[in-house]
């Protein structure tokens, strides 16, 4: 009986054998994605390559030097694929393998070709966003500029999304740029804390914008800056147009009135000279 058994699961061995075989060899012929970037902002994280895939498909693993490899946008006909969800230990770095996967649905037993991207460490290489200025004023000789932190897509256990702050803490500091309006000088200065408080000429209004900076990076250590605000302290007319403009003014003025004052003694000598020529035959009458 034992050799029949053995006979019959022969065939089976066989096939069994024969997939295995196939799958060790792979599908050289599907091509493999290039050009893999990551891009990330504020630890919101996309992975995008090329090319866009024709009678294949796609299939994401997110590979971590501790952590379990994990799958994202399997099976799909895009190029790019968020995976900040997959990120979520910051600190951590990661590699992505990008599978490309026939989309006949008759190669499961093949490893799938695949092509590697570059290491990326969220908390080293994502882009600090562009801080949200809430309030800005200028009293006196004082700038005052109130401005909060870009947001996370991850949250905190009560559902509140966490802000860079959160996870950068003492690593994440501010610089604010500002210059009095109309010059192209700039002061800086910088802060912990969610505000400026900058000494300034109070005659004269000033513009500013802000940016986050990760000073122990050695890459990307800069952020987005934020839009250029200005304040407003009731510019007077002769800021507005300079003084030249005023020059050119008086200047006019000064020769309509010259003219003015000419014209009238011209005609007032005319008129006297009329006058007298026609009182002249009169007193010889």
């Amino acid at each position: 009986m034992l050799p029949a058994a053995a006979a019959a699961g022969g065939p089976a061995l066989l096939l069994s054998a024969l997939l295995w075989s196939l799958a060790a060899a792979g599908n050289p012929e599907l091509p493999t994605a290039v050009n893999i970037t990551w891009s990330s902002i504020n630890f919101k994280t996309i992975l995008q390559w090329q090319p866009k895939p024709s009678g294949y498909l796609y299939t994401v693993e997110i590979h971590g030097q501790t952590s379990d490899t994990r799958k994202k946008c399997i099976l799909t006909a895009e190029t790019e694929c968020d995976v900040t969800d997959l990120l979520r230990n910051v600190r951590e770095t990661y590699t992505a393998h990008i599978l490309s996967v026939a989309s006949s649905g008759m190669d499961n037993f093949e490893e799938p070709p695949f092509a590697v991207s570059e290491k990326f460490t969220p908390y080293s290489q994502t882009v600090i966003g562009k801080p949200e200025i809430q309030n800005y004023t200028q009293k006196g000789s004082k700038l005052n500029v109130v401005f909060q932190d870009p947001l996370t897509p991850y949250t905190f256990p009560n559902g509140s999304f966490q802000s860079i702050r959160d996870i950068f803490q003492n690593d994440l500091e501010y610089k604010i740029y500002y210059w009095k309006d109309q010059s192209s000088g700039k002061k800086d200065a910088i802060t912990k804390s969610h505000k400026f408080e900058e000494r300034v000429d109070s005659s004269k209004n000033y513009c500013f914008y802000i940016q986050g900076i990760i000073p122990s990076r050695r890459e990307k250590r800069n952020g987005q800056e934020s839009m250029v605000l200005c304040t407003s302290i009731g510019r007077n007319i002769l800021d507005e147009y300079g003084a030249e403009f005023f020059i050119i003014i008086a200047v006019i003025v000064i020769a309509i009135i010259t003219s003015a004052v000419v014209l009238s003694v011209i005609l007032c000598k005319r008129k006297k000279a009329k006058a007298a020529r026609e009182k002249e035959p009169l007193n010889g009458v």
